[in-house]
């Protein structure tokens, strides 16, 4: 099977539909929103209801907090009810301020107001301002 290199990771990875757009993201948010490699990371682990999860790709803030998380599906997979029910399971734990929803051909970002209510905006945020949050 293809491979593709994930810079994250410093590896070479299964080239699936779904990593070609985690892929594609990464390299969107190092060249277009000025996040540090270092920054980020990728299937992040961590505990909900004493099960694993992972989340595709979250970014950190400079005191490494989560700013962003990034769900990612192939694009034969539709974002459904069922995508965002998962990110939210997913954000009780990471309580982040914006969340990605991406199948690489349809995103939805969304961003949470100072009254922890979230919005759908169509401008992803430079690092700088993922920090503010």
């Amino acid at each position: 099977m293809e491979q593709i290199y994930d810079p994250v990771r410093k590896k070479l990875v299964k080239a699936t539909p779904e990593e070609k757009v985690r892929q594609d993201i990464i390299r969107g948010l190092v060249e277009h929103c000025a996040v540090p490699i270092t920054h980020i990371a990728v299937e992040y682990a961590f505990h909900y209801n004493k099960l694993l999860y992972r989340a595709d790709v979250v970014v950190f803030d400079r005191t490494l907090q989560p700013c962003l998380m990034v769900e990612c599906k192939a694009p034969s997979v539709a974002l459904s009810e069922e995508t965002c029910l998962q990110v939210a399971r997913y954000n009780y734990v990471l309580d982040v301020p914006y969340i990605l929803l991406t199948n690489g051909l349809h995103s939805y970002l969304c961003h949470r107001n100072g009254e922890g209510e979230y919005s759908v905006t169509n401008r992803m945020p430079s690092y700088e301002e993922m920090c503010k949050n």
